[in-house]
């Protein structure tokens, strides 16, 4: 698996792990390091984490402003921070083409959400990059 590839992994498991038990959650960092001793894969994963975190309520904004008939709270977990982190490097990411982007957040949600989580996930981030006016190319941006 690429480091960008488990970075993500990781994040998702540490923001569905804050979403869930909110304070009550392992330190992030704590659980980084014992997850991966790649400092590259621990950097970006904390990264996500820490601007997912930081900017959850303009995050859960946009994913509301294209989620015709879904409540951001009432998702399946795995799905809503599936797409935070994927919102946050469409929107903050520049070094992340936005069709990376929602690649991988595709692939987590067919392996850790419902049969039907990687439409849905695709349905939402790609309304959410056009409606920011953002290329998918990968000459647009660096590696994903």
């Amino acid at each position: 698996m690429r480091k960008r590839s488990l970075a993500r992994e990781l994040a998702l498991q540490c923001c569905y792990s804050l979403d869930c038990r909110g304070k009550g959650a392992a330190p992030v960092e704590e659980f980084l390091a014992e997850q991966s001793r790649d400092k590259a894969v621990v950097d970006y994963a904390r990264i996500l984490v820490d601007g997912v975190v930081a900017d959850r309520g303009a995050i859960d904004a946009e994913i509301r402003k294209v989620a015709e008939n879904w409540d951001v709270g009432r998702m399946a977990v795995v799905d809503r921070n599936i797409l935070r982190i994927a919102v946050y490097e469409i929107l903050h990411r520049d070094d992340v083409p936005p069709v990376a982007a929602i690649n991988e957040a595709i692939e987590l949600a067919k392996r850790y959400g419902s049969a039907s989580s990687g439409a849905f996930v695709n349905g939402i981030l790609d309304r959410i990059r056009l409606s920011h006016g953002r290329a998918g190319s990968r000459e647009a941006g660096g590696k994903g």
